[in-house]
């Protein structure tokens, strides 16, 4: 039987770096009909690669020990399932395994349905396009279609200019902002980052939330969203905690204390037309 490496969880005690040991041996894995079986040549982490493996108990009920975490892929067919009509044997592919919280993609190998995966453009390193997966699918749904020429957008946890954005961040990460092509800066260790925003006025048509705090952050949203305006939450911590304030900001109406402009949680849905867009 054909074995290979891979990056495996096995304890939910302890934070993922200590939890987690790259092991050989494993179970060399075969495509289905509709997958791709790709040689991994880069993968890129996310907050919910590890998230998901930190929560205790709750880890050890969704998951069987062990588990290899990653979502991110980028590599080399090297086997194709029959229906595979996509791809041919020694393409170079980026995408997204299968899976809510991520599907092995810290292995050797790993098959993934081709509806997830796309050529890597020509002229394309593959340790950089691979951080395009799960970071470019979520701006895409978050941008595409909420935002027009001439937006001011807030971006809150920001480390195209068809509109005026306006990020936050800590003040190491200033600079690295603004070479990134924010317009603004609001540094929310110089000063309490939702009296900034009120001090701008109504004046956003669209607040992306990264980070999930502050916590009360789309509740006073009012202040500085446009009536018009939407907020989108897309990242947000994975515990009880953040789902009370998940709840308290889809469910609580204006007049009990909750937001009082339009509120959605970003659930971007990986696929092979929009990675090619991305790419583009």
């Amino acid at each position: 039987m054909a074995t290979m490496k891979a990056w495996q969880f096995r304890s939910s005690a302890g934070p993922i770096e200590k939890s987690t040991s790259l092991d050989s041996g494993i179970p060399k894995p075969t495509p289905t009909k509709n997958e791709v079986l790709i040689e991994v040549y880069s993968t890129a982490l996310n907050p919910i690669d590890y998230k998901v493996l930190e929560l205790g108990l709750i880890t050890k009920l969704i998951f069987r020990s062990p588990v290899t975490p990653g979502l991110d892929i980028c590599g080399r067919t090297v086997e194709i399932g029959s229906h595979v009509d996509a791809f041919r044997v020694g393409d170079v592919v980026y995408g997204l395994c299968d899976g809510v919280f991520g599907h092995e993609a810290l292995s050797q190998y790993v098959p993934v349905m081709q509806d997830k995966l796309v050529l890597v453009p020509e002229g394309s390193r593959t340790d950089e396009i691979v951080f395009l997966a799960t970071v470019g699918i979520t701006t895409y749904h978050s941008l595409k279609s909420n935002v027009k020429k001439g937006d001011k957008v807030f971006i809150n946890g920001g480390s195209e200019e068809q509109c005026h954005v306006i990020t936050s961040c800590s003040t190491t990460n200033v600079e690295l902002c603004k070479s990134l092509g924010a317009d603004e800066v609001l540094d929310y260790k110089a000063a309490n980052i939702i009296e900034q925003l009120k001090g701008q006025g109504q004046m956003f048509d669209l607040v992306l939330d990264n980070v999930g705090s502050p916590t009360n952050l789309y509740r006073v949203s009012h202040h500085f969203l446009k009536p018009s305006g939407r907020f989108l939450q897309i990242g947000l911590g994975i515990s009880l905690s953040a789902l009370k304030q998940f709840l308290g900001n889809k469910i609580l109406p204006g007049y009990l204390g909750g937001g009082k402009r339009k509120y959605e949680l970003v659930v971007p849905t990986p696929n092979s037309a929009v990675l090619q867009q991305i790419g583009e």
